[in-house]
């Protein structure tokens, strides 16, 4: 297992912290187990599936606890983008966030796993296991000696696909010489390498922008925020590669969890369970929603010749997966869905 020290992570937070400042500094209520309204930090904004079942998981979690416990959802990224939300969340600046498995790996390689082509077929095999403690709590809670905060579970990001400002793309031969946004992490570049393009990491936020000025010449990322982050705009050729099911997780601060009664983390682990389910109703709806939506605005749909994508990826695997603890995962993942 790889971890990443403390020190390296410190400066990423100074300009999110006097941004949380200005939001008005620590979460407010008592350190002794009263309870407190935690701030939760996001970067899609309120029309997002996961806005809205984190606004129902905090309503649940105050109903359950008679008040004691609040979540405060800041989306946006108004906290911060998601590196800085994690020094937050260990820090105890903020309490919780939602991160994407590649912005983990950088912690711990072992979620490398969640993160590669062919581990997950479909929304539905992965949301049958990413929230079962027995299979994979060990790898959740891996992070709270080094970080300080925990893995509670997670959220669909759904099956994702390659955009472009010109296409369609119909083989990974259509994609060679292609600048094609990733986020910071190993195993998307070296998924991208594999196409033949050239992968440009950059921050979720700046998306837009790129494709605007022809800094990048497409994105991989779900329908949903493919329309709304209005990607479809500037890049209106989808084409289904469905190359993996990406995830995304929320992350508490471990000491904000250990001041719960016991009585209170079980409601908590409840609320977040029923989240959770919730969100996965509303990601196949906003996606049915997207697609059309994107479509009345320009955007093309289309297929691609899933057998030359399936080729040239499934080498990552082995690439990628070569630790013990790696193939532990993979198994048990593997396992638990079939």
């Amino acid at each position: 297992m790889r971890t990443t020290s403390r020190l390296a992570l410190t400066g990423i937070a100074t300009v999110a912290a006097l941004t949380l400042a200005a939001c008005g500094g620590s979460s407010e209520g008592s350190e002794s187990g009263d309870g407190k309204t935690m701030k939760l930090a996001l970067n899609q904004n309120e029309e997002h599936p996961s806005f809205i079942a984190l606004e129902a998981f905090g309503e649940e979690l105050s109903e359950a606890t008679d008040g004691r416990w609040d979540i405060e959802v800041h989306p946006n990224a108004t906290l911060g983008a998601q590196d800085e939300t994690i020094q937050l969340v260990s820090d105890g600046g903020v309490d919780l966030s939602i991160v994407s498995a590649p912005q983990l790996e950088n912690l711990n390689d072992d979620f490398v796993v969640f993160s590669l082509p062919t581990v997950f077929d479909s929304v539905e095999s992965q949301m049958s296991v990413i929230n079962d403690q027995e299979v994979l709590g060990d790898v959740y809670s891996s992070l709270e000696e080094s970080s300080n905060f925990s893995v509670i579970g997670g959220l669909t990001q759904g099956a994702r696909s390659f955009y472009v400002e010109d296409g369609p793309i119909e083989t990974p031969a259509d994609m060679a010489g292609k600048k094609i946004r990733v986020q910071e992490s190993p195993v998307f570049i070296a998924m991208i390498e594999a196409l033949g393009a050239s992968p440009t990491p950059m921050a979720y936020g700046e998306v837009y922008t790129g494709l605007q000025s022809g800094v990048i010449d497409g994105a991989e990322n779900n329908e949903v925020s493919y329309f709304t982050q209005k990607h479809f705009e500037v890049a209106p050729f989808w084409s289904y590669s469905n190359h993996l099911v990406g995830a995304d997780f929320l992350i508490a601060n471990t000491g904000t969890l250990d001041s719960m009664s016991e009585e209170d983390r079980a409601a908590f682990d409840e609320a977040w369970q029923n989240a959770a389910d919730n969100h996965t109703e509303l990601w196949s709806e906003a996606t049915e929603s997207a697609i059309a939506d994107a479509e009345a605005g320009g955007a093309t749909f289309s297929e691609v010749d899933a057998a030359s994508f399936t080729e040239a990826l499934s080498p990552l695997i082995d690439q990628f997966v070569t630790t013990d603890s790696q193939k532990a995962l993979l198994e048990a993942i593997k396992g638990a869905t079939e």
